[in-house]
């Protein structure tokens, strides 16, 4: 097929150059979707009786035909035609005619490659959010199976004070809920038709974008040609989205990897989720922790890709912007991929309550209780925490532990120590203590599962 553009050309475009340009070899994957947008282009302008409706019928079911043979894989797509669009096109020419000609009328590929990256990835966000829902659900499930299992929580990789383990899991939850939302509230800037802008100052046909829009489910049109077709900040937006998801499963992924070494001790991770050495026999690695954490970085480098894209270019638009798309494309397939094994880990992943118990013997993590409760007793809170901190010292000096204390020793740093001073140091008594809203005690764990769990029930409700 000639090019599309060829006409006022005189000689053939470089082999090199064709090279450089072409699409096809990874925007084919948009091909339902920009057949999906053909179709209601086509009827559109049936209907509005800028072609006829004859070229309409024609045009729609070549490609419905089209559409059912490229999802059975029996098209081959031609690299010289540079695009998906061209290729569609091409193969609609061949099989209704000159009808097929007539389809590109009113529209431009600027315009047609933003309507169906748009149709792409509302359905990709739509994806996204069922398989974070996925990996919500395995935490929270994984939450209510060790509710009463303590743990050390850490700062600065520290041990500092004791929290549930189900506490623990359910702040994970919570920044899933948040990546859910960003990708929700994204999809309605995403569901805006571009379709109508044509090359940039809109087309002189009398086309009806709302009709299209309509049969494509977009929520709206856009309120600026140019801007339709020159902007991606819809794109950068949905990397940024994915970049932080991918943030929030990587650092989940980086304790499950420290946990699960024998310095922790605190899990073990499946086999299934596992490899070994080719040279230490020994070795039981988390290698899907790992590579979930390591393709952290890869969308990262997506996200930036786009964003130094787009720094400098003036409207509307510029053949850089082909480039747009496989960094897209692969934010989406690696956060898919990574929410997909996530949500297959982490039912089969081991807690070790046992280790985790003995691992709150280390790290003084009782001395904040003893600085409150000396501020509970009108000692001032600067001064309690002077105190505690010369006992935690006297108890490195000694080899011991702050409940190994007898209550003369605590008496020794400060005379408000009473009897009840040796009962607030039990991992128990530290996380029942913390009975405020969005604390580690037992009682508000409860009920933040059980509002997690309404939270999931309302998501399928809402989906269906």
């Amino acid at each position: 097929m000639k090019k599309l553009w060829g006409g006022r050309f005189d000689d053939n475009t470089d082999a090199l150059m064709e090279q450089l340009g072409e699409s096809v070899s990874f925007d084919a994957r948009l091909a339902p979707w920009d057949i999906r947008a053909s179709i209601a282009h086509a009827h559109m302008l049936g209907a509005r009786g800028i072609i006829t409706k004859s070229d309409a019928r024609k045009i729609i079911m070549g490609l419905e035909a089209i559409g059912r043979d490229s999802a059975a894989g029996r098209i081959a797509w031609d690299a010289a035609l540079e695009d998906i669009h061209t290729n569609i096109e091409a193969e609609l020419v061949r099989r209704v005619g000159d009808a097929g000609k007539r389809l590109h009328t009113a529209r431009s590929r600027n315009d047609q490659i933003a309507t169906d990256v748009r149709l792409w990835m509302r359905d990709q966000i739509d994806a996204i959010v069922a398989r974070l829902r996925a990996v919500q659900t395995a935490l929270l499930d994984c939450a209510e199976a060790h509710q009463d299992i303590i743990l050390p929580g850490y700062t600065h990789l520290q041990p500092a004070q004791p929290v549930l383990l189900a506490h623990h899991l359910l702040a994970y939850f919570e920044m899933l809920q948040r990546d859910a939302e960003r990708f929700s509230q994204a999809r309605r800037r995403v569901n805006v038709m571009p379709l109508g802008a044509a090359a940039l100052a809109g087309s002189p046909h009398p086309i009806d974008r709302a009709m299209v829009a309509k049969e494509l489910g977009f929520e709206g049109i856009s309120a600026n040609s140019m801007d339709a077709v020159s902007d991606r900040d819809h794109l950068i937006e949905f990397c940024a989205n994915a970049a932080i998801a991918m943030m929030h499963l990587s650092r989940f992924c980086e304790e499950l990897v420290l946990w699960s070494s024998p310095a922790f001790g605190f899990i073990e991770i499946s086999d299934a989720f596992a490899t070994g050495s080719s040279i230490m026999p020994q070795k039981k690695n988390p290698d899907a922790a790992e590579l979930i954490r390591g393709k952290t970085a890869r969308v990262y480098g997506d996200l930036v890709a786009l964003c130094a894209l787009m720094k400098a270019l003036p409207l509307t638009y510029n053949r850089d912007l082909q480039e747009d798309k496989e960094q897209v494309f692969d934010a989406s397939d690696t956060l898919q991929l990574c929410l997909d094994v996530m949500a297959h880990m982490i039912p089969v992943i081991r807690f070790d309550g046992k280790a985790m118990t003995r691992a709150l013997r280390e790290g003084f993590m009782e001395a904040t209780d003893l600085a409150d409760y000396l501020a509970a007793r009108g000692v001032p809170f600067r001064e309690a925490h002077e105190t505690v901190g010369q006992l935690v010292r006297h108890c490195i000096a000694s080899n011991k532990r702050l409940p190994d204390c007898t209550l003369e020793e605590l008496r020794g740093f400060s005379p408000a120590f009473d009897r009840d001073a040796l009962a607030v140091m039990t991992p128990e008594a530290i996380v029942r203590r913390r009975d405020i809203p969005g604390g580690t005690a037992p009682r508000r764990v409860r009920a933040a599962l059980r509002r997690a769990r309404a939270t999931l029930h309302a998501a399928r409700r809402k989906k269906a």
